[in-house]
């Protein structure tokens, strides 16, 4: 079995109108920076078994190709603040490798199908350090999103900070500078725990 690479990922998502303004990221600790803004157009599919056993987990399987992360991708539940992410590459064809279903079957052995297809359009910024360290990314996403099952299709704008390599040692104080900054901006809560759960509805 091919092992896959793993990463913790540690975000904080908001929901935005179309036409609010990015934030002002001058007050955020530890950022000296804001890098160019580059486009990423993103396309997931999302599997799941016909009872949603991985969903029910809190787990999600998609296959994503754009960005500079695509590949399969397995994302564990949320426990305290972060989730586990496990990576396979690509593949040659958009059959599940045995790899990765071999890692899903520690939640079910059903059959998985298609659940759902998100398609982003994102334009990302590296939040930058002094000395150049990517302290976190910011993603700013227009999502077109349709459940499979249902036929319904859901469109939203979304913000997205995900601590990265030069992360700040307070993590709270971190985020609480990025909840004053996007607030001012005109953010709000987001309406769902993550793109999967709002393109089904949830």
């Amino acid at each position: 079995m091919t092992e896959p690479t793993s990463s913790l990922e540690v975000e904080r998502k908001y929901d935005v109108d179309d036409d609010t303004p990015l934030p002002d990221w001058s007050a955020l600790p530890g950022v000296d920076s804001v890098g160019e803004a580059e486009t990423r157009p993103l396309d997931a599919a999302y599997f799941d078994t016909d009872d949603l056993a991985l969903a029910r987990a809190g787990v999600a399987l998609r296959r994503r190709t754009g960005g500079p992360d695509a590949g399969w991708h397995l994302k564990g539940a949320l426990i305290d603040g972060g989730r586990t992410e496990l990576h396979w590459p690509l593949g040659e064809t958009a059959d599940l490798p045995a790899d990765v279903l071999e890692a899903v079957q520690g939640y079910s052995t059903a059959p998985l199908e298609p659940l759902a297809r998100i398609e982003n359009a994102r334009t990302a910024y590296a939040l930058r350090a002094a000395d150049g360290g990517v302290v976190a990314e910011f993603a700013d996403d227009h999502v077109h999103a349709t459940d499979l099952r249902a036929g319904t299709v859901r469109t939203w704008r979304e913000w997205e900070i995900e601590l990265s390599s030069a992360a700040p040692v307070d993590v709270d104080g971190f985020f609480a500078a990025v909840e004053r900054a996007v607030r001012a901006a005109g953010a709000r809560d987001a309406a769902s725990a993550s793109k999967l759960a709002r393109a089904l509805g949830r």
